[in-house]
């Protein structure tokens, strides 16, 4: 079995892809051990690469894909080491998986989806929170989100469906002119067919997304996987129970949830309002 030393240092895309690795490894219920016989790779090898020590070779990348029936997410975050200005490193992943996408559901009750965001509103929410970026690091972040949008557009489409804390939008993160803006857009995304805008009140006694946010993706192999993200961290789950467990939570959501219909009537009434 070979044996890999050497390499370059740890980074957050090594990191990601030995997370993404450990995940699909779980899930087959395979030790390094078992593993490391399938794809003739030794479990020193695989640990390092794991641990994101080690740059996962090509050969490996494919044998690994195949033995843990990975629908393509390895060789994905294979392509993904390396750096992507302005995407935090824990999202880098998900960010590339979503473009390949024919169904992502997204699920916020901390801001404005960041592929439904204006571009002031973006603004506003990185000079938010701490530390304040550099006027580089703001421009490169602005850019990647903006750039994400065009996934409303893509051809060929992807469904996409949003629920929405109505708390995220009465906050008024920017000021109100910011807000507006926000709003009118919210109201024209609603307007695109492969697009469902669904806003949660905020009296709803009964809510299935306490938790927090979440996000479920299908893929083109018509699997689905989950991501959940929390303060500098995202986790890509692809476990079937627990990606079930998600669908289950995101289906009794869009129950709770506004109707579309009535989602687009909140937003004019609360734009006319400021």
């Amino acid at each position: 079995m070979a044996n890999i030393d050497g390499g370059p240092g740890t980074s957050d895309s090594l990191k990601t892809f030995g997370a993404v690795l450990k995940v699909f490894r779980e899930r087959a219920a395979l030790t390094r051990e078992q593993l490391a016989e399938e794809v003739i790779y030794s479990p020193h090898t695989i640990s390092s690469i794991e641990q994101g020590r080690r740059m996962p070779p090509e050969d490996f990348v494919e044998r690994a894909e195949e033995v843990l029936d990975a629908f393509g997410v390895l060789r994905v975050a294979a392509r993904n080491v390396a750096r992507q200005p302005g995407l935090a490193a824990w999202f880098r992943l998900w960010a590339q998986l979503e473009k390949t996408a024919v169904t992502l559901c997204v699920y916020e009750c901390r801001v404005v989806p960041g592929l439904l965001q204006t571009e002031a509103y973006a603004r506003a929410v990185m000079l938010d929170v701490p530390p304040p970026p550099t006027e580089k690091e703001l421009a490169e972040r602005i850019a990647a989100r903006l750039a994400r949008k065009e996934l409303l557009r893509r051809e060929p489409p992807i469904a996409l469906s949003f629920i929405i804390e109505e708390a995220v939008l009465l906050r008024r993160t920017g000021g109100d002119e910011v807000t507006r803006e926000q709003l009118d857009h919210l109201i024209e995304c609603a307007r695109l067919w492969n697009v469902e805008i669904q806003i949660m009140p905020l009296r709803q006694p009964h809510h299935a997304g306490t938790d927090g946010p979440m996000q479920l993706m299908e893929t083109r192999e018509h699997r689905w996987l989950g991501y959940a993200e929390g303060q500098q961290t995202g986790q890509l789950v692809a476990g079937r129970k627990d990606v079930s467990l998600m669908q289950m939570r995101y289906a009794r959501m869009r129950s709770q949830a506004l109707s579309p219909a009535d989602s687009v009537e909140l937003l004019k009434r609360m734009r006319g309002e400021l």
